[in-house]
């Protein structure tokens, strides 16, 4: 229980920092700041090497550079928990996996709803998808011992199959035209970083310089480079053992490593870069629209319903149980808990429509509120349905 305990302590406190990072934003945008937010938004970063340009923003190199880290961090979590954790048994993974499932679809089916008659907006359909750890188990935490452990357990175990339905749905939905030339070179990296692993190689700097040769040719291509940080992290070792024949976990150390950085800095300067949206500049007839409609709808009612609704068919047909020491009430608040969408959501956002101002704003300003009603109502709930602490695991 010590890395699951670990792993909530860091994400619950990069949580709150996300909460500040987002109010941050939003004042300065909101302020005579505003012109100098703006340019801190759109500094220009370039990294030239012989061929090689990469120019681009440092909102663009905070989207596509950093994110693919922070999705390395998850591709490590989903790996380790499908080999030994809460998803390494059929058992296991069945609840959070059958609530998963429901929390993405239902959600896509009300934003459809709502957009399904325009071409362009329907592409946001994934956007009320998502579920944000951090915040979420941010929350969660706020409860202290009295929520069971195994509560906590089963919304991480949830928000790690959310987030790898998102890589899935960012890969497959998401992807632009293909460049043969940066395929071909993603491709072969790839193969190089597999054949390490079947032959033992466990040195992490071989596998990180391995890895950057995959973002940039990820980057290039036309695939999302986010998701190099996925299949990275799916190639490096879980167990292997050292020159000297001591066993070690290059997978561990990375992700140990990686969690401070992610849900410190890297999470944090996201929000940042992303929340600050002026709200005087919004028409008040948008904000009724069907994509803040959608997205707002999709994360407070279709997450709780997803969530909730195919838990329950799930426990009732005996596939599943009920989580250790948790009640239906305590199980429908972490359900509202999951319409926190925030940092995956804005995200896809990013990918979905590409225009900030596509929708004069209302779609991110949707996943606030839509976030920040889900939190508020999954804490009432789940305040007053716990009566006592529950002793530590």
């Amino acid at each position: 229980m010590k890395i699951i305990d670990e792993f909530i302590h860091k994400e619950s406190a990069g949580g709150i920092l996300l909460i500040f990072a987002t109010l941050a934003a939003l004042a300065l945008s909101n302020s005579f700041l505003a012109p100098l937010y703006q340019s801190f938004l759109h500094i220009p970063v370039e990294i030239r090497v012989g061929a090689l340009h990469l120019d681009k923003s440092l909102y663009h190199w905070v989207n596509d550079g950093l994110m693919a880290i922070f999705f390395l961090l998850v591709g490590l979590e989903v790996k380790r928990e499908i080999l030994e954790g809460e998803l390494s048994s059929l058992s296991q993974a069945a609840l959070p996996g059958i609530a998963a499932l429901g929390g993405m679809a239902v959600p896509a089916l009300i934003y459809y709803g709502f957009n399904h008659d325009n071409p362009v907006a329907v592409s946001g359909w994934a956007i009320p998808t998502a579920t944000d750890i951090a915040f979420a188990l941010g929350i969660l935490s706020l409860l202290g011992s009295r929520a069971p452990v195994a509560l906590k357990i089963f919304l991480m175990a949830l928000a790690i199959i959310d987030d790898l339905g998102a890589i899935v749905i960012i890969a497959v939905f998401y992807t632009t035209d293909l460049s043969v030339l940066s395929v071909s070179v993603a491709a072969a990296a790839m193969t190089a970083l597999v054949l390490m692993n079947r032959f033992g190689v466990t040195r992490k700097s071989a596998y990180f310089l391995v890895g950057a040769i995959l973002w940039v040719s990820v980057l290039k291509s036309g695939v999302h480079a986010t998701l190099a940080g996925v299949a990275l992290a799916f190639t490096i070792p879980l167990n292997a053992r050292d020159a000297s024949g001591k066993a070690i976990s290059p997978l561990k150390d990375i992700e140990h490593s990686l969690h401070f950085w992610v849900a410190f800095l890297i999470l944090p300067l996201f929000a940042f870069v992303n929340a600050g949206i002026n709200i005087a500049g919004i028409p008040v007839a948008e904000l009724a629209g069907p994509v803040p409609a959608g997205i707002a709808l999709g994360l407070f009612l279709g997450k709780q319903l997803g969530v909730f609704g195919f838990s329950w068919l799930a426990i009732r047909a005996g596939v599943a149980r009920l989580p250790t020491g948790c009640n239906w009430t305590q199980l429908y608040g972490v359900s509202v808990l999951t319409g926190i969408g925030f940092t995956m959501s804005l995200f896809i956002t990013s990918l979905a429509f590409e225009d900030d101002r596509l929708f004069h704003y209302t779609d991110k300003l949707a996943i606030l509120a839509g976030s920040f009603i889900s939190g508020l109502v999954g804490y009432a709930v789940l305040r007053f349905s716990v009566t006592r602490p529950h002793p530590p695991a």
